[in-house]
This record gives C-alpha cells, structure tokens and sequence, in this order.
C-alpha cells in the first residue's frame, strides 16, 4: 500500500477542515490518559453483552467531560454520547456519529504485559479496548472544542463479536435522535474505525465500496449408520461422506463463482466418533463462508446446500444443514469515504493516508449502520516502526495487544471527521 495521490478521490487538493489551533495539543494531552483507560479496560475484558463495567467506565467518563449519556441501549450495556453544534444556525444540523465497539474475546491472553486480562479465558484480542479509549478521548477533546459547526453522537456498541450489536443499536433508534429512540439531533453520517496490525503505525487507509465481507456460518450433521469398524461394508460411513462433503464444498469457489469475484469457504471443525474401531453414527461440520457481493452469497448458500446434501448423498448419508446467517458486506459509500480521505488527507498528511488495495474477508457489524445512514469504516494503523508485517501478533491470537501508539492518530481522525465542515 502507498499514498492515495493517483487516486481518483485525490486528484484534487482540499484545504485543511477547520480546526482549533490547540486541537493537537489537547490530542497530545489526551494520548496519556486514553492509554491508561485502555490498559484499565484490557485490565477488564468483557463478552459480548456483558459490557457492564466498560459501559459504565465509559458513561463516568462522557459525563465528567460534560458530554451527554445515554446508557442501557441494546440489551443493556450500549452507550450514547451527545454534544450539539457551537455554531449558531447550525443547531438543527444532523449529527456526525462516531462508534466504538467494547467487547473483548474468549480467548486466553498470552501477551505477558503488567496490565493483562485479569479474567480467565476472556482477552482483549480484537483492540476494542484501543478503539473505546480513543473514542472516550475524542469526546473529552471535543468538549473542549468552542467552535462545533456538527452535533456529534458518540456510540459506543456492545456485542460486535458475532452478537449483532450493531444491528441491535440500529433496531433501537440509535442514529434516529432523541425523537427516534437515540440522543439528540438524527445521525447525518457515521465513521467507525479498527486497529489493523499490517498498517504502518501513525497511518490510515480505506477504500469505497466494500471494505469488508458478508459473513454466514454453518452447522452440518452428516448422518449414516454406525458399525465395527472391520466391517464398513455394514455401515454407512458418514466419516468418508463428511470428508467428500469437505472436499466438494471447495468447488463453490473454484468452480461456483468467477474466478474474479471473492468466496471463502471454510470448514473450522470436524467431531466424530470416540473409539478408533467404531464407525460413528454422524459427523459434525462447522464453518463459514465470506462473500463481498450480495448475488454470490445467495449463490454460495445455494450451491453450499446443493453440494452438500448431493455429496452426503452420493455416499449413502445425508446432511442435515443448519444455516446462520450473519453480518452484511461492510460497503463504504462512496461520498462518505470521499470526505473520509479528503479530511484524514488535509489532517495528518498525504503520506499518513492509505487506499487500502484490496477488500478483506473478515466481517465487521459496522455494515448494519451503512444500512441507514451514509457511512465510512477505516483501518488504524498498528504496526511498530521497522517491525516486519508477517510477524507481528495478528487479530483474534492470544498475543495480540493493540499499539499505544496509535491512539493519538485515532482520536485526531475521529475529531478532524466531527469538526468538518
């Protein structure tokens, strides 16, 4: 990845948003005391909507900067922060939305830091701890802003880990405003940001259109007939049917869709059986599978059906299909991400700003907030200085811990994307 100056949304210059001249020194101010909340949250993981204590670290500390609250949203542990527009006539104007997630991962830590998780089994593995630090320190920089020419609303969501947070907030009225079930003036347009480990630290990217995939899990029981294992030919063997299905599920990529468009699709465990000389009765699949484009994840559904029952079939089982389906595309509209680059490009430098080449098969929850307003999710830069991508701790291992040094970056951005006029 390089500069964004042969990309089109950057031919032209823009000036530099409005800003308050000491607004990088109270991001300065503010890196310090955003990295000891980040360190008391990774401290204190919690699940997916069990946020309880980091909603009310956050809640203390919107109030004490004087932000207005909103909590008990989305099952209980979603936050809303408030502050209106400074700028006379623009009282009524639509919100900018900023969100954070804070749930952390069943995962046990190994990062040997001196403030690892305290909980057993339960990390900090995906940097929502970083990204709930910097937004409470965009909130506390922003209150300290006179000139406010947008209201911004601050959300700070439970449950992106695969509980739908989001979609939750969204349902309940998050970006509707104060009348529609949120705070204040309706959202207007929403930015979201993650940690991404093989971006240089102090840096940005995105990228229009899809950022990130479709997200569809499965839950596959093969069943056949059990027997002694000398006598297979007395059985229905749903262990060699489970390994056709396995085999033939990967023609959905390779021969299901074109060889230019993107489908993953990923068995992540087998269980069969307990003993070496018996043939089990079933075999159970589990896994995923990721599209960027809403007429191959209907394909990939259809053919994974089709392939799977006629495989299981073929072998004398058959497959009993259990489909959960999970997040949309993380699609970045196009004007939002325009604007995204313009103030990132203007704010921290040309050289500072990334088009990320290409979309990646991860799923994010943000995509339900694009659903209702216009929306742009963008990658923090993580990655040390002279450190080499391929071996630095990835998202989601248990030696992942989000960079420190980022945080300054990250709450610059999300207050040059508030401030903008």
């Amino acid at each position: 990845m390089g500069p964004l100056a042969a990309h089109p949304y950057h031919r032209r210059m823009t000036s530099a948003p409005p800003q308050p001249a000491h607004l990088r020194e109270l991001v300065s101010g503010l890196a310090g005391p955003g990295t000891a909340i980040r360190h008391d949250l990774h401290r204190h993981p919690e699940l997916s909507y069990e946020e309880q204590r980091t909603a009310g670290v956050v809640a203390r500390e919107l109030e004490a900067a004087g932000v207005a609250v909103k909590a008990g949203m989305a099952g209980g542990t979603g936050v809303l922060g408030y502050l209106p527009a400074t700028v006379p006539g623009r009282e009524g104007a639509p919100s900018v939305a900023l969100r954070a997630d804070m749930d952390a991962l069943p995962i046990t830590e190994d990062t040997g830091t001196p403030y690892a998780s305290e909980t057993p089994g339960v990390m900090h593995a995906c940097g929502h701890d970083g990204h709930t630090a910097m937004l409470v320190g965009t909130a506390r920089a922003l209150a300290q802003v006179e000139h406010r020419p947008n209201p911004v609303t601050f959300v700070f969501q439970p449950a992106e880990e695969g509980g739908a947070g989001g979609k939750r907030l969204c349902d309940e009225g998050a970006l509707l405003g104060a009348e529609g079930g949120g705070i204040g003036n309706p959202v207007g347009r929403i930015f979201g940001l993650h940690g991404w480990p093989n971006v240089p630290v102090g840096t940005v990217a995105s990228r229009p259109g899809p950022l990130l995939a479709a997200v569809d899990d499965f839950d596959v029981m093969i069943r056949g007939v059990g027997g002694h294992a000398a006598y297979p030919h007395l059985a229905k063997d749903p262990v060699v049917a489970a390994a056709g299905v396995v085999q033939a599920l990967q023609s959905i990529a390779s021969r299901g869709v074109s060889p230019v468009d993107a489908v993953v699709c990923t068995v992540g465990s087998i269980h069969a059986g307990n003993a070496n000389n018996v043939i089990p009765d079933s075999v159970r699949l589990t896994g995923t599978i990721r599209t960027l484009r809403a007429e191959t994840r209907r394909l990939a559904r259809e053919r994974f059906y089709e392939v799977a029952e006629s495989a299981a079939r073929a072998l004398g089982c058959r497959a009993e299909i259990d489909w959960h389906e999970g997040y949309p595309v993380t699609t970045n509209d196009d004007a939002a991400t325009e604007r995204f680059f313009e103030i990132a490009r203007a704010t921290l430098g040309n050289e500072r700003v990334q088009l990320f080449p290409e979309p990646g098969m991860g799923g994010e929850d943000f995509s339900y907030y694009g659903q209702h307003v216009p929306a742009c999710f963008f990658l923090l830069g993580l990655l040390p200085k002279g450190a080499d991508p391929a071996a630095v701790p990835q998202l989601h291992q248990a030696q992942f811990d989000f960079n420190d040094d980022a945080i300054a970056t990250g709450i610059e951005t999300f207050c040059a994307l508030a401030l903008a006029e």
